[in-house]
């Protein structure tokens, strides 16, 4: 895994990726306020974080491997805060749990990890093929059960990658609903939005 996973992460980072024609939410299927907070709580989603606040000071070009946390771009400390601050929010939402997966980077672990207590590593969330990101595609495609919800922190460019832009921004989360066309973008959460949805 070391220095060759971490070589195709960074080549994934770096490629032009073909954009799909937008990931915002989906006119016909939008929620916003107490419908999502409602649909957060009847479960089925798929809510995709892109990690918080980093200190854009460092980079990742010197990581040897996804554990060399010293080489890599960390969370701020704002960063840190707003996940504590979105985590607890959610909690108060009283969203349906389910699995919460993270790319293996430092910083999306550690996101995760804040705003949920716990998070399971997954390659497949920054893993690029000439098919795309399949591995992600499929956290997004797969059926979740009700009263559950697929919860998981990545990265900016997968994600752009496979839904269109507009960019997350750091810390933004998009609810997906899988469906028989794939899936469909629901809303859009920015980091100060979480709150209002209490």
């Amino acid at each position: 895994m070391k220095a060759a996973t971490a070589a195709a992460w960074l080549l994934a980072a770096s490629a032009a990726c073909a954009q799909p024609p937008s990931s915002a939410p989906d006119p016909a299927h939008a929620l916003a306020g107490a419908a999502l907070a409602q649909a957060l709580r009847h479960g089925g989603l798929v809510v995709y974080f892109r990690h918080t606040a980093t200190d854009m000071s460092r980079n990742d070009a010197a990581m040897s491997g996804f554990s060399d946390c010293a080489n890599q771009r960390p969370l701020s400390d704002e960063g840190r805060a707003t996940a504590r601050a979105i985590g607890e929010s959610i909690r108060a939402v009283r969203a349906a749990a389910g699995d919460v997966l993270a790319s293996p980077m430092c910083r999306t672990l550690e996101t995760a990890r804040l705003i949920f207590g716990r998070a399971q590593p997954d390659e497949a969330l920054v893993l690029r093929s000439d098919a795309g990101y399949p591995g992600l595609a499929s956290l997004f495609t797969t059926p979740v059960a009700a009263g559950r919800n697929r919860w998981v922190v990545g990265h900016g460019i997968p994600f752009r990658a496979l839904a269109g832009p507009p960019h997350l921004q750091e810390g933004e989360a998009a609810v997906l609903r899988p469906d028989a066309r794939g899936w469909t973008v629901v809303a859009r959460v920015l980091p100060g939005e979480w709150n209002a949805l209490r």
